[in-house]
């Protein structure tokens, strides 16, 4: 109906009128689909990201991610974006995390912190990256479609620096049997205990609820839990009514009171996983790519609540410090 009153109407000027017009818009509507059609091949591969937790010490190493991506050309090309997923910590959580970024077609999942790392790897048909993974090497981690940069640091050394600042008969360890680097990182303390002359006491933390478990210690120690980094304020809160000292090995509560912090540089962290991404998306395999070792620990200090609390840092760990907090 519509091409037969056009073809009425095409020798009429009214009819020279609507052909101009319906080739302008035809020529409109062709443009437009081209600049969609740009649009959408510019971005046409998606990375996707999963965080164990939504904690400052991973957002540190994202940002990090962010910036060497740029550095080696992968974001700035226009042919990559980056879809990240915040879940809370726990497996389900991780699991459906990692699925959603399976379903919009990720050429590579890039995984923060171990348990995130240890689902997509169940999980993801695509190559792995991980960052902020305590001890890969102790967890078994299969490196035969992934690589990754490890942030193990040594609890020996925190475990005597702590020794230095306040001495301990009994060391509590929060942890959670959920997250398996914690559970190396409470077995590797209970070796310590004759070497440095304490009793170690698990706290097994899921929600903040479990502060109250907390009790009966001289000093307390973090792991690299993202459920009790999500309530580290509250676990702080608990020590400072107990006075005792607080020790992590994983950044990020040194703002919020935790006393003294040993862990892998957030932002060496990130940058690593950028040269792997780009290295895997040049065609290189993650099986031929060694996991990367931490070059970069940083002690924190934070002589401001050491103070408050009552406790005196040793001068030499003073100067030690990456970053003293006063």
């Amino acid at each position: 109906m519509l091409i037969r009153q056009y073809r009425q109407m095409r020798g009429t000027p009214e009819g020279r009128i609507s052909a101009a017009a319906i080739g302008a818009a035809c020529i409109a509507a062709l443009l437009f689909s081209l600049s969609f059609v740009s649009s959408v091949v510019a971005a046409e591969k998606t990375i996707g990201v999963v965080m164990t937790g939504n904690i400052s010490y991973f957002k540190e190493v994202h940002k990090a991610l962010i910036e060497g991506l740029n550095e080696e050309g992968i974001l700035s090309s226009g042919k990559y974006d980056v879809v990240v997923q915040t879940p809370m910590p726990e497996l389900m959580s991780w699991s459906n995390a990692v699925r959603k970024l399976t379903g919009l077609g990720s050429v590579i999942i890039v995984s923060y912190g171990a348990p995130a790392t240890l689902v997509a790897l169940e999980s993801a048909e695509v190559p792995v990256v991980f960052a902020g993974v305590y001890n890969p090497q102790g967890l078994d981690i299969s490196t035969k479609n992934a690589t990754g940069v490890s942030s193990k640091v040594p609890v020996a050394s925190l475990i005597k620096n702590l020794k230095s600042i306040a001495e301990f008969a009994k060391l509590g360890v929060v942890f959670s049997d959920a997250e398996k680097d914690t559970v190396l990182q409470a077995n590797e303390v209970k070796q310590l205990e004759s070497t440095y002359g304490f009793q170690s006491v698990r706290f097994t933390f899921k929600r903040s609820e479990d502060t109250s478990k907390i009790s009966g210690v001289n000093a307390l120690f973090l792991t690299t839990g993202c459920a009790a980094m999500h309530c580290v304020q509250n676990i702080v809160d608990v020590a400072r009514k107990a006075k005792i000292p607080t020790a992590s090995t994983l950044g990020g509560g040194e703002t919020d009171g935790v006393i003294l912090t040993l862990s892998a540089d957030p932002a060496e962290q990130g940058r690593e996983a950028a040269k792997l991404i780009a290295r895997i998306l040049k065609g290189e395999k993650p099986s031929s790519l060694p996991i990367v070792q931490p070059k970069k620990i940083d002690l924190v200090i934070n002589l401001k609540e050491a103070t408050a609390l009552g406790f005196k840092v040793p001068f030499d760990l003073l100067t030690s410090a990456t970053k003293v907090i006063k």
